[in-house]
């Protein structure tokens, strides 16, 4: 079983993630997700890579936190969140969220929050690699 808050290596299945959080409960009407994907280029430069990078013990609790708070404000019957860490090439995923509810306004509301959100409080640094040379990013919403 899929747990619904990861950190990984490897890639996941945007149909596993459906699967599980379909699964959770027949209640579920409204389905909204976000996938994103490493881009090659940035800020005026050709990218190949991204590497990403946590402290992940800390990235799990505050997306667990995170999923909790979902739930609550938006009245959600499940969210899964999953981000990839480690050198990700470009147009591979990089984060998959999932917001499950009755109907598809808090769904779609609540998946937007959830990346916004992820992007501002889990400590996952963001280094792009190109050919003129590797550079941190700064996080923004």
């Amino acid at each position: 079983m899929l747990e619904p808050v990861r950190i990984q290596f490897e890639d996941f299945s945007s149909d596993d993630e459906l699967a599980a959080l379909r699964a959770s409960s027949p209640r579920i009407g409204g389905i909204a997700t976000f996938i994103g994907c490493a881009r090659d280029f940035s800020a005026g430069r050709k990218v190949s890579q991204i590497s990403f990078d946590t402290y992940a013990s800390m990235s799990i609790a505050e997306m667990s936190a995170l999923r909790n708070d979902a739930i609550e404000k938006f009245a959600l019957l499940d969210a899964r969140l999953v981000h990839r860490i480690g050198v990700i090439g470009a147009g591979e995923q990089i984060v998959f969220i999932a917001a499950g509810a009755e109907h598809r306004l808090p769904a779609l509301q609540a998946c937007q929050w959830l990346i916004d959100e992820l992007k501002k409080r889990v400590p996952i640094w963001k280094k792009e690699i190109s050919p003129q040379g590797d550079a941190w990013v700064t996080p923004h919403p």
